[in-house]
């Protein structure tokens, strides 16, 4: 059947059915400061060929990862990712999105989703995990709204620490469903009391390991005074490599544990798409939203997987379901469980080392630099600079000359009064000449 648009009259029936009186009503939950009031400024009608032009003009217009010395990170890092991983997750069989609901069809998925959750519980130090979020911020927002049904309290403490963007999520869905959220000032020091902000009022603490300005915290006094006040603690990381060198947050005593799986068989791809990792506490899984696979034996004593502890109505009917996703980022999630498989815990280990040895490099040689200071007493890969004057234009500065030298801090929180810091990332990926390159481009800049 050929597609017809839908004409006035049936508009309008439509919205008379659901009881709307105009298309404006169906976006009452968008605040009007974030509605246009004009249309897009872009061309009405183009040729293929003319699109194909503008957009490879556009595309042009980007330094991508590959292209010049890199050092961006604040939540998405370029590592290498090995051939074989993308060779493998274009198999016919893994490119499909659909949820394995038959499992008599499904066992290679399945069994894949099982393996990437002991890999997660594993990395984490947690008892489960579940089979992938859509990505690290909308995980943390998941793991708050957990905590809020585990502990039957509705308020959030957010530490400075934690990456804005995931703060964001957590206040967005706050708003929707009126919960409290305690936001701690941007922290790059690490400085801050985060326990003097915990009461029997408070539902969860979320705190990042190492937190965005690249700080390794110390969970464990978090996790026994949340505990103290029967409240979770939600420990978040942006960095899946750095769990190859610190201790596990499960081991700190947390109580649920989400991140960001992207640094491990994911390229950057421009933002996305990204796999959310969620692992939590045995006596907390129920309440754990998102897809869990299970091993099984089937009526002959064979070992099988299904999907378990949740209804097929739990990812189609939201009112039902423990969390608003209704997917998961099965391939993202493939690719993940690939390149974890291909390093194995000495791989990830060795890994971890080499991108902690490359950063110290780094450090050392930018602290030499006039006008540069390195805040950070410890870090992973990514630690946070104070320079001379605006940090986004010295960023610009460096990149006319080739070099992305990383993300202005004024990016991450505009108008907070930290313009002059740089987050800096140095992966596996860097070498001695683009580190060379790096102070060549920030000294000239500066």
């Amino acid at each position: 059947m050929r597609y017809l648009p839908l004409t006035a009259d049936d508009r309008a029936d439509m919205l008379a059915r659901i009881g709307a009186g105009g298309i404006d009503d169906l976006f009452v939950d968008i605040p009007n400061a974030m509605r246009l009031t004009r249309p897009l400024d872009l061309p009405h009608r183009q040729t293929e060929l003319e699109v194909t032009r503008a957009l490879t003009r556009l595309a042009a217009m980007n330094a991508t990862a590959g292209a010049a010395p890199f050092f961006c990170g604040a939540g998405a890092y370029k590592h290498h990712v090995p051939a074989s991983v993308d060779h493998l997750i274009q198999r016919s069989e893994f490119l499909t999105a659909y949820t394995p609901y038959q499992p008599e069809i499904s066992q290679g998925t399945l069994q894949a989703l099982f393996e990437f959750q002991t890999q997660v519980a594993a990395l984490t130090g947690m008892d489960v995990a579940n089979a992938s979020m859509y990505d690290g911020s909308t995980g943390c927002g998941e793991a708050v709204m957990m905590a809020h049904r585990v502990s039957r309290r509705r308020k959030a403490v957010l530490s400075g620490g934690l990456h804005p963007h995931y703060a964001e999520v957590v206040r967005t869905n706050s708003r929707m469903t009126g919960d409290t959220v305690d936001s701690m000032p941007a922290d790059p020091r690490a400085q801050e009391d985060v326990l003097a902000r915990i009461d029997n009022s408070v539902s969860c603490v979320v705190v990042q390991c190492p937190d965005v300005f690249g700080n390794p915290r110390d969970l464990a006094p978090i996790a026994e005074k949340a505990h103290a006040h029967g409240a979770l603690l939600i420990a978040v990381f942006t960095e899946a490599v750095s769990l190859g060198a610190l201790t596990p947050p499960g081991e700190m005593g947390a109580d649920i544990v989400v991140g960001e799986g992207q640094s491990i068989g994911n390229a950057l791809n421009f933002g996305g798409p990204y796999v959310g990792l969620f692992a939590t506490r045995t006596k907390y899984l129920r309440q754990m939203p998102g897809r869990v696979c299970g091993e099984t034996a089937d009526a002959e004593g064979r070992r099988g997987f299904v999907l378990t502890l949740s209804t097929r109505e739990q990812h189609i009917r939201r009112d039902k379901a423990t969390s608003n996703i209704c997917t998961n980022s099965g391939l993202c999630a493939l690719a993940f469980t690939i390149h974890m498989t291909l390093l194995g815990d000495a791989g990830l280990t060795r890994l971890a080392q080499v991108n902690h040895a490359h950063a110290v490099k780094l450090a050392d040689m930018l602290a030499g630099v006039a006008g540069v200071e390195v805040l950070n007493e410890t870090f992973f890969n990514e630690f946070t600079l104070r320079v001379k004057g605006d940090g986004a234009a010295v960023i610009e500065t460096m990149a006319r000359a080739g070099v992305l030298g990383g993300v202005p801090a004024s990016r991450l929180w505009p108008g907070a009064g930290l313009d002059d810091l740089i987050l800096v990332a140095s992966t596996e990926c860097t070498t001695d000449a683009d580190r060379e390159a790096f102070v060549a481009a920030l000294k000239a800049a500066l």
